[in-house]
């Protein structure tokens, strides 16, 4: 039996302007998929999908799924014309939208087929990998969830350059609040670039703050100036919001966080539905917040990044 794991993440800035060359700053959060691969007689693969979920997530995702399983089976080499698969997947990583969840599983597939195979895939390998898996769920991905959810840790990302590590003083308190809705990534990216076509000026101008804003961000947290950092992410949900990624849910969570003490609040990840994030440095706050979001009726996740 082969066992691989892959990070979920959280994107602090620029999520879909990342899409277009614009740095963007990820974290892999504490929760990870698990995936599990057992050989058997005869051929083709089945699946078995244990991971926690937002209700209707993955019966949305069945043929999105099906599909990156394929492709992350094709890149890694694997034939199973001649033998049968049994892939496992578990974790405490909740599959939902805007968790890098469809990241972490491809990762975490990729890991596993290599320990089962002896294929000995470097980890730029399994990222590539997992990239090509990618495809199925996001159309044209940016690389930034499988780049998280392989390497871990807080990484300052440009599409098609080396990754860089940024190192923070200390870890930082956050929390995700979850819409429950589950979101079409593929289509809001599309939607994004339709649109961009339509207003470029309008567009060129907002996606030119967004990179302005990322090399600030990305100062401020190695200065461990998080109110700069909350203030900054205030921003960027306003950018997101312009080029029509949020929705009244994200909103209302990213307001509710901010009047509970938040430094700052945004959407995180494809966006119309999935997760917000906010930086709530320190446990009293964390707890606070959290718990305003639970109180509405949302899941809330308590994280560390950094």
């Amino acid at each position: 039996m082969g066992e691989g794991k892959g990070y979920g993440k959280v994107i602090l800035f620029n999520e879909h302007f990342v899409v277009y060359g614009v740095p963007s700053i990820v974290s892999a959060i504490e929760k990870a998929t698990v995936a599990r691969v057992e050989r058997g007689e005869g051929s083709g693969w089945v699946l078995d999908d244990r991971r926690p979920a937002t209700p209707g997530y993955k019966e949305e995702k069945q043929e999105q799924q099906r599909d990156s399983i394929e492709r992350v089976l094709r890149a890694a080499g694997v034939d199973l014309s001649k033998i049968s698969l049994k892939i496992t997947l578990a974790g405490d990583l909740v599959a939902a939208s805007g968790i890098g969840a469809s990241a972490a599983s491809c990762v975490a597939l990729a890991r596993a087929l290599s320990q089962e195979f002896n294929l000995s895939f470097s980890d730029e390998q399994i990222n590539q990998i997992a990239y090509e898996g990618e495809k199925a769920y996001h159309g044209n991905p940016s690389g930034v969830d499988n780049t998280a959810a392989t390497y871990g840790g807080l990484l300052w990302f440009i599409r098609g350059k080396p990754i860089e590590r940024i190192s923070i003083k200390r870890p930082v308190e956050i929390v995700m609040g979850n819409t429950g809705l589950v979101a079409n990534t593929e289509a809001a990216v599309a939607g994004v670039r339709e649109r961009r076509q339509k207003n470029s000026v309008k567009y060129e101008k907002i996606f030119k703050e967004a990179e302005e804003l990322a090399y600030i961000a990305r100062k401020a947290l190695v200065d461990y100036d998080l109110r700069t950092v909350g203030m900054l992410m205030d921003r960027n949900h306003q950018l997101l919001q312009a080029i029509e990624v949020s929705c009244k849910e994200l909103d209302f969570l990213v307001e509710l966080a901010r009047e509970n003490g938040a430094y700052g609040a945004k959407m995180t990840g494809g966006g119309l539905g999935g997760n917000m994030v906010a930086l709530t440095p320190g446990k009293d706050l964390q707890e606070r917040v959290a718990r305003a979001i639970i109180k509405e009726g949302f899941e809330a996740l308590m994280m560390r990044i950094g």
